[in-house]
């Protein structure tokens, strides 16, 4: 199949362009390189030992999405763009509400003129709000306690209703948990502009001396240790994930179904810095400040319904995460 690939240079989807491949798809990417590089096209492209298309664009101009499908003759696509900082969300909730609803609402105009019937949205685990048990599963109320994932939330709602006025479509809503780590090549990773907003490549950089130390958000959550807990996955496992959720629509299924991707086990910030100790061999110096707002205090996947609907799992450990993540992180510093 051919694939339009949103936000297609960005740390997971060009994960996932490398899987398409792999499995004997075509993506075409599709990213406005706000938060990526072009240089990432071409790694993936090196990988893949082929030339891969893209286009520059914004989510939000359906004029081009729709250029986009009928010119390659797309048959699926892959949702990934949007802004994804769960802080900045809480500082900027319009500039997240435009990008992520309105540029959602684009693309699915375009999927419905184009007549595609098979779409994969990266969702997120910050649906579900503050859990209300855990493990989470994909039957807990959703409840997002923050624009970031209001506007997943909101956006999965949107894919529902398409679904009831389009029978003929197929939608899977992958809700992930915590992506880490890099593919084995240490040619396509996690690379944000600017600062990190998400743990461990802050961490990474920490342990690379690109930053004093981690700042650790709240030690006095109802946890282990007083510190966040969150479900880390490697990002071969999530990729996998796609690859299987689109075989799976690929087999005339119809309808809109979520589906949690994640490891099934929980660990605090202490334990994510413990690990990349180890696996860098570096001291990792850290401090603590106050909890930031929009974070829960723990959350991690019940991964039942990947396992029975997808027979999928996730295969790497934490150590495993730590690992590539370091050998990407040395990578980037040989590139400075």
């Amino acid at each position: 199949m051919q694939i339009l690939v949103t936000g297609g240079t960005g740390y997971i989807a060009s994960h996932v362009a490398v899987e398409l491949v792999e499995n004997g798809h075509l993506p075409v990417l599709y990213d406005n390189l706000s938060n990526s590089k072009i240089e990432v096209a071409q790694a993936i492209a090196q990988i893949c030992g082929k030339d891969i298309p893209f286009i520059k664009g914004d989510i939000r101009d359906r004029q081009q999405l729709t250029e986009a499908i009928t010119t390659h003759n797309c048959d699926a696509v892959m949702h990934f763009a949007g802004l994804k900082a769960v802080g900045e969300s809480v500082e900027q909730p319009l500039t997240y509400f435009d990008n992520n609803i309105s540029g959602s609402i684009c693309l699915l105009a375009a999927v419905r003129q184009t007549g595609i019937n098979k779409l994969i949205f990266s969702s997120s685990a910050t649906v579900y709000g503050d859990p209300q048990y855990l493990p989470l599963d994909e039957s807990h109320p959703t409840s997002a306690v923050n624009p970031y994932g209001r506007s997943k939330l909101h956006i999965e709602e949107l894919l529902a209703d398409c679904c009831t006025s389009q029978p003929n479509l197929g939608v899977v809503c992958l809700r992930y948990f915590n992506p880490v780590g890099a593919h084995p090549s240490s040619l396509i990773g996690e690379n944000p502009a600017g600062t990190p907003n998400n743990l461990m490549p802050y961490i990474a950089q920490t342990a690379a001396g690109w930053h004093k130390q981690v700042q650790v958000f709240g030690k006095d959550y109802d946890t282990t240790d007083g510190t966040g807990v969150r479900d880390y996955i490697h990002i071969l496992d999530l990729v996998a994930g796609h690859t299987v959720a689109l075989a799976w629509l690929a087999d005339d299924r119809t309808g809109w179904h979520a589906v949690n991707l994640g490891t099934g086990r929980g660990y605090s910030v202490l334990d994510a810095i413990q690990a990349f100790s180890h696996a860098s061999g570096k001291e990792i110096p850290h401090s603590f400040a106050p909890r930031r707002s929009g974070d829960v205090a723990s959350c991690y996947a019940s991964v039942d319904k990947a396992k029975a609907m997808l027979g999928w799992k996730a295969r790497h450990d934490l150590a495993a995460m730590c690992q590539s993540a370091w050998q990407w992180q040395q990578k980037l510093d040989l590139a400075l």
